[in-house]
C-alpha cells in the first residue's frame, strides 16, 4: 500500500490559478495572448491614437494663435468705428462697432484754442460752413454746467477726456453730463446745435444743405426733428475733417496727451485777440458770462500780490464792482495764454508743425488771406463762396448789439472799440495781467488815456510767433 501511495502523481496548482482565501481558480485571459501574438493589430491601434493626438495638438495650436491675434487687436490703437463702447443711451455694449469697415485714411482733427470774446464764434463759422467739415461748437459747455461751481483749472482734465471721445466720433460722452433720470441726449440737445450746419442739414434735417454757404437760422433749426446721437455719430464717421471750437481749454499743454496719440492727427489753431478788447467785450457781455467769470476767477492764485483794481484816488462806483469779475478773470486767462505761448516759442516734438496762431485783428483786416492760410494748415481748400462769406461777415455797416450772435458787422471798428470805452485804470489792470502775452503777440501797451483814444495810432506790431 505504501508503494502505491508513493507512485501516485502529486497534483500541484499554480498560485495564479487560485483565489486566495476561497481556493477558486481564476480565468486565464487568452484574448490578451492573441493580441500580443498579432503585432499588426497593436500597430493599427497605436496609429489611430497618434492621429487623434496630432489632431488635438493642431486644434490647440490654432485656438492659441486665434487668442493671441485677438489679444493683439485689443491692444493696438483703434479707429473710432472699431471702438467697443458702452453707451448710456443703451442697456448693453454695442458690439456692432467691432464689425464696421475700417477707415483707410486718417482724419484731420483740428482744435480751435481760444477764449471768450475773441471772435471765436465768427472764426468757427469758417469751418461750420465748409461742407467737408464736421464741426462742433463749445461741447465742453456741458461739463462746466454740470460741474458748476468747479474752478476753470480743475475742469481741464475732464474737457480733454471729452475731446478724446469726440474726435473718435463717440458722442455718448455727453450722457455723462446729463441730469439724473433725464431724457437721452439728442442732436438738438447739444450746445449750439441749432446753429450747426451738420445738425440742421440733410440727412438729419431737411431745412438746409451742407454745401450751401450761409448762416443757419436757429428758429428754423429748432423745428428740425431731434435725432439720436447714434445717427449723428454715423454722420461724423463720414467726414475727413473734424473741427471743435472751445474756450474752456486754457492751455495747449493740456492737449499734449491727445497730440502725442498716434491714432489721432490733431492740430491746434490758437485764435488770439488783444486782451484789452477781450476784457471790454467780457464787460459788455457780463450778464451772459456770470457763471463762467466766477469759475475762472476761482482759479486765481490767492498768494499773488496784485495791484488795486482802480487807482486809490479814483472813486469806486457800482459799475466798477460789476466789472470786477470780468477783468479779474483776465488774470487767469492771460496766465494760461502765456504758458501756451512759451510752449509755442520753443515747441516740443508733439507740437512741432501742429500749432498755428491767428490774430483776430489780422483776420478782420484781411479775411480772405487769413482764411486761405488757415485752410492750408487744416488741409482744406477755400472755395469762392466761403471766401465771400468771410469777406461779407467782416465788412458790414453795423455793430451788433447781440454779442453771442454771429452777424455781419464792421469788424475792424469792433476790434478797436475798447480804446474809447475802457477807462485808463481798466486798461492798466489788463495790461498788468497780460503784459507777457501782449509782448509775444505784438500788442503795444499805452501810456496815457489820450494815447489809447488816438485811433490813428496803431497798437499792432509784428508777432514773435
Amino acid at each position: 500500500m505504501r508503494g502505491k501511495q508513493y507512485h501516485q502523481p502529486l497534483k500541484l496548482t499554480a498560485p495564479w490559478e487560485k483565489d486566495a482565501g476561497f481556493g477558486r481558480k481564476l480565468k486565464t485571459y487568452r484574448n490578451h495572448t492573441k493580441i500580443i501574438a498579432q503585432p499588426g493589430i497593436v500597430m493599427k491601434v497605436l496609429r489611430r491614437k497618434k492621429i487623434v493626438l496630432f489632431m488635438a495638438y493642431f486644434l490647440l495650436l490654432v485656438l492659441t494663435m486665434l487668442n493671441l491675434a485677438n489679444y493683439k487687436w485689443t491692444k493696438e490703437p483703434q479707429q473710432c468705428n472699431h471702438q467697443m463702447r458702452s453707451t448710456a443711451y443703451q442697456s448693453r455694449s454695442d458690439i456692432r462697432f467691432l464689425y464696421r469697415p475700417s477707415l483707410a485714411r486718417k482724419r484731420q482733427l483740428i482744435y480751435v484754442l481760444t477764449t471768450w470774446r475773441s471772435g471765436s464764434s465768427f472764426f468757427g463759422e469758417l469751418f461750420n460752413q465748409n461742407p467737408e467739415v464736421f464741426f462742433l461748437y463749445e461741447p465742453m459747455w456741458h461739463i462746466w454746467q454740470k460741474l458748476y461751481p468747479g474752478d476753470a483749472v480743475s475742469l481741464q482734465g475732464a474737457a480733454r477726456d471729452m475731446l478724446s471721445s469726440l474726435y473718435r466720433c463717440d458722442l455718448s460722452v455727453f450722457q455723462l453730463y446729463n441730469s439724473p433720470g433725464g431724457k437721452n441726449f439728442t442732436s438738438l440737445g447739444l450746445f449750439g446745435a441749432t446753429l450747426n450746419k451738420v445738425v440742421c442739414s440733410v440727412p438729419l434735417c431737411s431745412a438746409y444743405r451742407k454745401e450751401a454757404v450761409g448762416l443757419v437760422d436757429d428758429k428754423v433749426c429748432k423745428k428740425c426733428p431731434p435725432q439720436s446721437l447714434r445717427l449723428l455719430e454715423d454722420q461724423c464717421l463720414k467726414y475727413n475733417t473734424i473741427v471743435i471750437k472751445g474756450v474752456r481749454i486754457l492751455d495747449v499743454n493740456v492737449l499734449a496727451p491727445l497730440m502725442e496719440d498716434p491714432s489721432l492727427d490733431l492740430k491746434v489753431i490758437h485764435l488770439v485777440r488783444d486782451p484789452r478788447a477781450v476784457a471790454n467785450s467780457r464787460i459788455k457781455s457780463r450778464h451772459g458770462l456770470i457763471r463762467e467769470n466766477l469759475q475762472v476767477v476761482r482759479s486765481r492764485d490767492p498768494k499773488l500780490r496784485r495791484i488795486p483794481f482802480v487807482d486809490p484816488g479814483h472813486k469806486a462806483n457800482k459799475k466798477d464792482g460789476s466789472d470786477y469779475h470780468s477783468i479779474g478773470a483776465m488774470e487767469v486767462i492771460c496766465d494760461r495764454t502765456s504758458r501756451t505761448l512759451r510752449t509755442a516759442l520753443s515747441p516740443p516734438g508733439w507740437l512741432k508743425g501742429k500749432y498755428m496762431a491767428v490774430r483776430y485783428e489780422d483776420l478782420v483786416e484781411n479775411p480772405v488771406k487769413t482764411l486761405r492760410s488757415v485752410y492750408r494748415f487744416a488741409n482744406l481748400t477755400a472755395n469762392r463762396d466761403i471766401e465771400s462769406f468771410a469777406l461779407n461777415m467782416t465788412s458790414g455797416s453795423s455793430s451788433s448789439s447781440k454779442p453771442f450772435i454771429v452777424s455781419s458787422r464792421n469788424a475792424t471798428q469792433a476790434a478797436s472799440a475798447w480804446r474809447t470805452v475802457l477807462s485808463i485804470q481798466q486798461i492798466k489792470q489788463v495790461e498788468d495781467y497780460c503784459h507777457h502775452s501782449m509782448s509775444v503777440l505784438g500788442y503795444e501797451r499805452v501810456r496815457t488815456a489820450g494815447e489809447a483814444k488816438d485811433l490813428g495810432k496803431s497798437l499792432l506790431t509784428r508777432s514773435k510767433l
